[in-house]
């Protein structure tokens, strides 16, 4: 296996994993907490890698790990919950694989990753399998959660792409770089959490056991599996790993869940794997772009955009 095969595919686990989030929510969780959740899973994983890691930011790196958290995990995380109680999961689902457009615009503007036409394909001809997978006839639009679900795809490929310009401080490890940006997000997820929702719920044991899965290989690990791969590939590449996650639920959702899975789901899965495998196909180590305003060494170090077919469908 080649080095580049080998980050890919360790890079693809994350989207794999959130994949699961659905199954792991319904089963294991309490109901009607998303925001809960998402506290759960972002601030005791960041907590924690900062305490293995004992690293803290130095410098400019306080405010734009505060940035990043916020555009990847804090911002990100209400509006795809927003989107995901307003729409339908299949449309929020099609609505926010546009992720990899919105990647591939602003790398061109801010990475010189220059955009082609092979790319914009595979692009949309991922949004049009993920549509096949959940998209279900008679959905219904609403104009608050197809904006919910715009802005979360937003949010995420503009942390992507900010990821990837900003790279990580001289002597800093990916991990920690990781933490920092999951503890940002966690707070500003907590006031959030408890002003719409509330007290936390009375927990079981089983309660306890889904948020430690959530917050350890579903985020901690799978985070920075990810920051990682936006570290060794082109931000189009990492991006359009997306659609493996609404596939990986499906495919949970048949296996431990009956859901049903018929021939359409089926084509949707391949063309939207296809398109993936094809993403593969941009270099490897393409040439990064200068900091702003700044000197710093780049190129160390995010969709989640499509976990949204896995939060309600």
């Amino acid at each position: 296996m080649s080095r580049k095969a080998a980050v890919v595919a360790l890079t693809a686990l994350a989207p794999i994993s959130w994949g699961s989030t659905y199954f792991v929510t319904t089963e294991f969780l309490p109901p009607d907490r998303p925001l809960f959740t998402g506290l759960m899973r972002a601030l005791p994983a960041g907590l924690l890698l900062i305490a293995l890691t004992r690293t803290l930011p130095r410098g400019a790196w306080w405010w734009k790990s505060a940035v990043l958290g916020a555009l990847n995990i804090g911002a990100f995380f209400p509006l795809l919950f927003l989107a995901a109680y307003r729409l339908p999961g299949g449309v929020a689902a099609v609505v926010g694989s546009v992720g990899p457009l919105f990647v591939v615009g602003l790398a061109a503007l801010f990475l010189a990753e220059k955009p082609t036409v092979r790319t914009l394909l595979t692009a949309v001809a991922a949004a049009f399998g993920v549509s096949l997978v959940v998209l279900k006839a008679g959905a219904a639009f609403d104009l608050i959660g197809v904006g919910a679900g715009l802005l979360s795809s937003l949010s995420m490929s503009a942390g992507v792409v900010l990821t990837k310009r900003w790279g990580r401080p001289e002597g800093v490890g990916a991990l920690a770089l990781t933490g920092w940006q999951l503890t940002a997000g966690g707070l500003v997820i907590l006031p959030l959490a408890f002003l719409a929702e509330g007290a936390p719920p009375a927990l079981t044991g089983t309660h306890l056991a889904g948020y430690a899965y959530l917050a350890l290989g579903n985020t901690a690990v799978s985070y920075f599996l990810w920051f990682r791969g936006i570290e060794r590939l082109s931000a189009s590449s990492v991006t359009l790993l997306g659609p493996l996650s609404p596939i990986t639920a499906a495919v949970i959702g048949w296996a431990a869940l009956g859901q049903a899975l018929g021939p359409v789901q089926v084509l949707g899965m391949l063309i939207a794997f296809g398109a993936t495998l094809a993403g593969q196909l941009a270099p490897a180590k393409p040439k990064p772009a200068a900091p702003f305003g700044s000197a710093e060494k780049n190129g160390q170090e995010v969709s989640m955009d499509l976990e949204v077919s896995a939060v309600r469908r």
